[in-house]
């Protein structure tokens, strides 16, 4: 069963909280509230998360000085945060929400479908990111002679050929969306489909290095994680 992602809504308004968790429960995933930039971090603190929707003004803490703390701690720093604002101060504005770490930066009211199909494009990303970590833990696994339960009777061969079967699948399913994201011309989602596409194929060789008689794959299994 696949495990849904976590999507983190960041307002001090309980009508835009609702008016979001409308706008996004089409998607099918798990959305979490949080109603200040402190109740945001201590929710990072447990949770991984595939994208924050995060609005900048705020009393106390703003979305600015959220995304900063978001952006310094190494568990979170490349969640992608989308920033939303009920005010238009200009270019000015705007670039501060971006160099704040903000892959977008939308303004209110707000397209209530192009909302949702950028938030989707960031759950697929998340989704296909934990699919590669499944699959270099596997190789991990072989690596070591530790595969656990009932892999444990396969041979060598027949678990390379699983896993490189495995692999395939997460390669066609990152093509396909890599295709849906040049039409979609977002520059944040390509740079991170881009990411996605170098681990995998980084992960293919190091599969292809364990083949027989292609000699000891393991360091670089390591080197992709």
């Amino acid at each position: 069963m696949v495990q849904k992602a976590k999507i983190l809504l960041v307002d001090d308004r309980p009508e835009n909280l609702l008016a979001l968790e409308a706008i996004l429960s089409a998607l099918d995933q798990t959305l979490v509230r949080a109603s200040s930039g402190e109740e945001a971090l201590k929710a990072l603190l447990t949770d991984d998360f595939a994208v924050i929707l995060l609005d900048v003004q705020m009393p106390g803490m703003d979305g600015f000085e959220t995304a900063a703390h978001i952006k310094r701690r190494e568990r979170t720093r490349d969640i992608p945060i989308i920033f939303l604002t009920a005010i238009n101060h200009g270019p000015h504005h705007t670039f501060r929400g971006y160099a704040a770490g903000a892959v977008d930066y939308i303004s209110k009211p707000f397209d209530p479908w192009v909302l949702r199909a950028k938030v989707s494009v960031f759950v697929e990303l998340y989704m296909k990111n934990c699919q590669l970590r499944e699959q270099a833990a596997l190789l991990r696994l072989q690596l070591e002679g530790t595969q656990p339960g009932p892999d444990e009777a396969k041979e060598p061969a027949g678990l390379l050929a699983e896993l490189s079967a495995r692999l395939a699948a997460v390669e066609e399913q990152a093509e396909a969306l890599s295709k849906q994201l040049d039409e979609s011309a977002d520059a944040a989602a390509v740079a991170t489909a881009a990411h996605l596409e170098r681990k995998l194929t980084g992960l293919r060789r190091a599969l292809d290095a364990l083949e027989p008689g292609a000699g000891n794959g393991a360091s670089a299994v390591r080197s992709q994680n």
